[in-house]
């Protein structure tokens, strides 16, 4: 199996920066996409931003111009920038990864996601 961790929110004022991390660790043979996905209450889950193995990226309408993926492969860790926030952004943020990982016998696909880490921007 594999496991990821985040770090990184907080409460913040609008037009502040935060930055979030999240670490995939496991028997990890290879991770394909990575993403931050994030939820407000009474809100449905929706993906801000992703990346592929490659390093190419796509956003959110909402957050294009703002926020920026990176991924560090060495340490399957992916963060997201996050700046010029708004309260609109507020929500928990989860990150999801997407790859192989290997068991005693076979080599399976997984789809892990994080914990969640609220951000909360004041007006």
């Amino acid at each position: 199996q594999v496991q990821l961790v985040e770090s990184g929110g907080g409460l913040v004022q609008a037009g502040g920066s935060l930055r979030l991390s999240c670490s995939a660790s496991g028997n990890i043979v290879s991770i394909n996409a990575m993403g931050w996905y994030r939820q407000a209450p009474g809100a449905q889950r929706e993906l801000v931003a992703s990346i592929s193995s490659g390093g190419s990226t796509s956003y959110a309408d909402s957050v294009k111009g703002r926020f920026t993926i990176s991924r560090d492969n060495a340490k399957n860790t992916v963060y997201l920038q996050m700046n010029s926030l708004k309260p609109e952004d507020t929500a928990v943020y989860y990150c999801n990864a997407e790859g192989t990982y290997s068991s005693q016998f076979f080599t399976r696909s997984f789809s892990s996601w994080g914990q969640g880490t609220q951000v909360t921007v004041s007006s």
